[in-house]
């Protein structure tokens, strides 16, 4: 089993940065490709970014392309999102979620496809 735990979130101003950070501890012997997904009040929970287990591969949703970025060092079991020119709209609880991947390691984008999920993270952009 692998546990998940995110941190890094808060309260920002429009056009400011912040950078989450989601450490794995358990069975982190495995390989995993990771997620960040996000879900608003009201809504439902949607994909942000994705990275392979090696980290060669990332994709982002369209709302935070060129802005977000997803990295991972596998050797300190953590994964990050580097948000900047943050928006309003970017207001969300964020978690990130693995995917157990022991043979073929792709980006994920639905949340029926992650086998652990972190708590959340808050995040709060004021205009």
């Amino acid at each position: 089993q692998v546990q998940l735990g995110e941190s890094g979130g808060g309260l920002v101003q429009a056009g400011g940065s912040l950078r989450l950070s989601c450490a794995a501890s358990g069975r982190t012997g495995s390989r995993y490709a990771m997620g960040w997904f996000r879900q608003a009040p009201g809504k439902e929970r949607e994909f942000v970014a994705g990275i392979t287990w090696s980290g060669g591969n990332t994709d982002y949703a369209d709302s935070v392309k060129g802005r977000f970025t997803i990295s991972r060092d596998n050797a300190k079991n953590t994964v990050y999102l580097q948000m900047n020119s943050l928006k309003p709209e970017d207001t969300s609880v964020y978690y990130c979620a693995a995917k157990n991947t022991p043979k073929y390691s792709g980006i994920y984008y639905y949340t029926y496809e992650y086998d652990h999920w972190g708590q959340g993270t808050q995040v709060t952009v004021s205009s």
